[in-house]
């Protein structure tokens, strides 16, 4: 059950399902509220349906809230999804930018067409019937001035009537004063004389009498009978619609049933009813070609009262393309010019939409394969593959940007080579270091005479300095110390070539040479020897001889060493020595007498054929052996050199101490005198102190 649980928990979580932030816990705990109160709620309605149903309201308003969160929550999730992708977050920016303010204008523009059909629409239909009111006007006027011609000449109404017999499906009413004198046809309702408004029309009105809806004129003029009234009326039926629905479409009339106000919205106010309905609906000549259904307000005048009101409707249905031919028919011959016109000027609007689109989806791309590219190099890049490129197809930011990542991945490419070959020679340089250390002394003989030490740190990792205690036999030891030219692994490599000729020629003899110019000491050394020289009996001047030979037939002119050779017996407490250039060791007495041991030569590895002098000294007890390299006493700082006074105060005021420990001071003092600054060369230090 728990593994379950732990499996569905992962795949809610790989899918971003799983709630982490407070709004996915707090739409948890509200759906946690409302499922318990509907279960509280279910169970009291078997116990206490009054606490069941004051529940209900509560568990509704939780479901309302629960269902907000999750379509909150549902809609964050879909755009975290939705929105990973650069091209899915540009297309919702032109979605936003572009596209919704199109819809929107399309709409408005397809909205202010529809009205603006609808109310063409209307204008027609207006226009036509107030032309039919201005023709019943005009005729209403003509008979006017008949009628009072008759009476003026003849005085006779039973003329009128014989005149005015047939009236074309009108009706005529005249009243002189008050009274009416006749009415045709003679079988038309009577009707009372018009309201004032109507006398002060210009033309004619719809007016409404009783139920029904005319189409009236009226005219008072004077006359010999008195004031004459005239009245020229029309039933608004079907007969007088119909030619103003010719080459329009359907009419329908809508009217109220009773004589009180009413609005004129067919559609909101219920109090408008449909009477009739005349013409028919157009055909659609395209695909494009919709209906417009669009109601007009009629102003109909109330009979009795003369006021004003909305009480009739005319609802027009009819085609865009009906309207565009009543529209363009006016202007004639240019009518098809305009036609031709916007059409023209809809394909080019069309043309400029569609190189729109087609230029912001190559734009789009262009950006969206860039970042693609991008995304792509960097999984490459995760995986350790830093020879990936992307592929760069322009010349704008984007590709700029593109080549700002190919130049780092190479950079880093190269580095990481540099980083490797720099970790390949720092393990060749430890294992250089480890060679290196294992060439200094690791166990000290000392002999019964004599004390001795030695201490080397290098600068680099690796030393060129040397030194070195050979024990030739219970009573003798040879001291080495040197200097070689330059650093780092050439320096330590020259040293180790050095440490084993000494060694070599030190401990293992020397081979009596049949070729006397290669060796250093000329032809008294061979007529000294027959065939080997031991190596206890070697003196320091003739191997310095030997290995000068030996570096100069071995090494570039520009590498060369100091060395100091001495050879130590313990049955005199004497010291033979020969120096090749390194700096003079010290012998420091108790009394803080010095003594320099300079006697030599150059340095070795320069000039072949060299010989080096030879001296012996004797160690007094107590007195102390000093030797060092220039990495002592050469230090620097704000006050000047290190120097060898400072250094010989030192092992003079700390004689009393171990040699190690007086090594260890001397070195510290070095130390401090460097300060933060770095190491400037090798330090090498070899002490003895005679007993």
């Amino acid at each position: 059950m728990r593994s379950r649980l732990l499996h569905a928990r992962l795949w809610l979580e790989r899918n971003g399902l799983y709630p982490t932030g407070k709004l996915a816990f707090v739409t948890l705990y509200f759906l946690g509220l409302d499922v318990f109160l509907y279960a509280v709620e279910k169970l009291l309605e078997a116990v206490k349906p009054a606490y069941a149903s004051a529940l209900s309201g509560w568990t509704l308003f939780l479901t309302f809230v629960v269902v907000f969160l999750l379509c909150v929550l549902a809609a964050r999730w879909s755009a975290s999804r939705l929105l990973w992708r650069l091209r899915n977050r540009l297309i919702v920016t032109y979605v936003f930018i572009g596209v919704i303010p199109a819809l929107l204008l399309v709409l408005f523009a397809g909205l202010a067409f529809y009205l603006f059909s609808g109310q063409l629409a209307t204008y027609i239909v207006t226009s036509r019937l107030d032309s039919e009111l201005k023709r019943l006007h005009a005729m209403n006027e003509s008979t006017t001035n008949q009628i009072v011609a008759t009476l003026d000449s003849k005085g006779d109404t039973t003329n009128l009537q014989n005149l005015f017999r047939s009236t074309n499906g009108s009706q005529l009413y005249v009243w002189s004063d008050s009274n009416l004198l006749f009415a045709t046809p003679s079988n038309i309702t009577q009707i009372s004389p018009p309201p004032p408004a109507l006398l002060k029309a210009e033309s004619g009105a719809i007016v409404r009498d009783g139920t029904n809806l005319f189409a009236r004129s009226a005219t008072r003029t004077s006359s010999t009978r008195g004031t004459l009234t005239v009245v020229t009326s029309k039933p608004l039926d079907p007969h007088m619609l119909a030619p103003i629905s010719e080459n329009l479409g359907a009419l329908t009339l809508e009217q109220t049933m009773g004589e009180r106000e009413a609005g004129c919205d067919s559609r909101t106010d219920t109090s408008l009813k449909p009477m009739f309905m005349v013409g028919t609906v157009p055909s659609k000549q395209q695909m494009l070609d919709k209906q417009v259904d669009f109601p007009t307000c009629l102003s109909v005048l109330n009979w009795r009262d003369g006021q004003s009101s909305n009480t009739a409707a005319i609802d027009v249905q009819t085609t865009y393309s009906a309207l565009g031919n009543h529209l363009f028919s006016a202007p004639g011959a240019f009518a098809a010019s305009i036609e031709f016109f916007l059409i023209i000027v809809a394909a080019v609007l069309g043309a400029i939409v569609v190189a729109a689109l087609y230029i912001g989806t190559r734009l789009t791309r262009s950006i969206t394969g860039v970042v693609a590219n991008i995304y792509l190099a960097t999984t490459h890049i995760n995986r350790g593959d830093f020879s990936h490129r992307i592929p760069i197809r322009s010349k704008d930011q984007l590709a700029a940007l593109a080549g700002s990542f190919n130049m780092m991945t190479e950079s880093i490419e190269k580095l990481i080579l540099e980083q490797e070959e720099k970790q390949r020679l720092q393990n060749e340089i430890n294992i250089a270091q480890e060679v290196q250390a294992q060439l200094f002394p690791q166990h000290i003989t000392q002999l019964p005479s004599l004390e001795v030490h030695g201490f080397c740190r290098p600068a680099r990792s690796v030393s060129g300095d040397y030194y070195d205690f050979v024990p030739l036999g219970h009573e003798s030891v040879m001291l080495a110390v040197g200097d070689v030219s330059g650093k780092g692994i050439s320096a330590a490599l020259l040293m180790a070539t050095i440490h084993s000729a000494v060694r070599a020629y030190s401990m293992e003899g020397i081979p009596a040479l049949r070729q006397v110019q290669i060796v250093a000491g000329g032809p008294r050394l061979v007529e000294q020897y027959d065939t080997v020289l031991p190596g206890a009996e070697v003196s320091p001047g003739t191997l310095l001889s030997l290995l000068n030979h030996q570096l100069v037939h071995t090494t570039p002119m520009e590498k060369y060493a100091t060395m100091f050779l001495g050879l130590y017996d313990g049955r005199g407490r004497s010291l033979t020595y020969s120096n090749a250039g390194h700096l003079p060791p010290l012998l420091l007495s108790e009394s803080g007498n010095i003594r320099r041991l300079e006697c030599g030569g150059t340095v070795v590895g320069l000039f072949d054929n060299l010989s080096f002098d030879e001296a012996t000294v004797h160690l007094r007890p107590g007195e102390i052996f000093l030797a060092y390299s220039d990495g002592v006493t050469e230090p620097e700082n704000d006050f000047g050199e290190f120097g060898e006074q400072r250094l010989i105060e030192l092992v003079h005021e700390n004689r009393d101490l171990s040699l190690e420990r007086i090594s260890e001071i001397v070195t510290a003092a070095v130390d401090d005198w460097i300060g933060g600054a770095e190491q400037p060369d090798d330090v090498t230090l070899v002490l003895a102190r005679a007993r």
